[in-house]
């Protein structure tokens, strides 16, 4: 017991020592003295440490040689911090300042890297994702053969998948949705908001590896609006339906949805007197 009492006093008197250290410097009006330590504290970890010391000398070291340097360090101490929005803002002003500098191509990385780093789930508001998109994209526009491009291209594919999920997820929340029509003050109805949503994400998106879930939702939902139409669009749009099934069917023949797609189409032809057609399910 007395030993471990004795261990926490020495580190107690340790921690003092370095916060009385670090105090000192902080007063100190030797900025060359100042940023060696900064830029010891930077190595050591002591983040925190290092911004304190950084903030006042970006200011009192620029137009000197090491203003390069000095604004660089405070912007990797601050994403090393996870500050990130603080660190995108840095490394911005870093590239800007110094386009060619040494650590420009570095810099304009950690930008999109920071914005990246404060993205959202896909549920929530997606304006941080396409900074970090737009960011990761000047960089590869600006260095095209850097070592960290396939690392920046990997992370746009992610971010445009977290755009597209949040797509889908609006989407799909219109289909859930159905036939509710409290949320559809101006009109229409939820069923063609989810294809509207779903067909635009698909134009936005040719590529993306939910094609299928997005193509499901159109073709369930134009199904259902043909179940709710009125006398006069029923027709037309049962037909539609029937046409999204066959459209389905043939670009999808191993999805598990595809007996769904023939179901609908067997109704659909109650209605659309179409007995021309043919299905593996007659």
């Amino acid at each position: 017991m007395k030993t471990k009492i004795l261990g926490c006093f020495a580190i107690g008197l340790l921690l003092s020592s370095c916060a009385a250290e670090f105090n000192r410097v902080y007063k100190s009006t030797d900025y060359d003295y100042k940023y060696e330590y900064a830029k010891e504290s930077f190595a050591r970890g002591k983040y925190n440490q290092a911004i304190s010391l950084l903030q006042e000398l970006v200011t009192i070291k620029k137009g000197s040689d090491d203003a390069e340097e000095c604004l660089y360090m405070l912007a990797m101490a601050s994403y090393c911090s996870r500050d990130y929005e603080s660190a995108a803002t840095t490394f911005k002003k870093y590239f800007s300042s110094y386009p060619r500098g040494i650590y420009a191509e570095q810099a304009s990385y950690y930008v999109g890297q920071s914005l990246y780093e404060s993205t959202p789930e896909p549920r929530l508001d997606q304006t941080p994702t396409i900074g970090a998109i737009n960011a990761y994209q000047q960089f590869l526009d600006y260095f095209p053969d850097s070592k960290m491009k396939s690392a920046a291209q990997d992370r746009l594919f992610e971010l445009q998948d977290k755009l597209v999920t949040k797509e889908y997820l609006s989407a799909k929340l219109y289909y859930n949705l159905g036939g509710y029509f409290g949320n559809c003050i101006g009109g229409g109805s939820n069923y063609e908001a989810c294809i509207i949503t779903s067909e635009n994400a698909l134009k936005t998106y040719p590529f993306t590896s939910m094609r299928e879930k997005f193509a499901i939702l159109i073709m369930r939902s134009k199904f259902e609006l043909a179940q709710q139409s009125v006398e006069e669009k029923r027709l037309e749009r049962y037909r539609d339906a029937e046409d999204e099934c066959y459209g389905f069917i043939n670009e999808y023949p191993e999805s598990a949805e595809v007996e769904i797609a023939k179901k609908y189409i067997k109704k659909c032809k109650q209605f659309t007197g179409d007995t021309t057609s043919n299905t593996d399910e007659e």
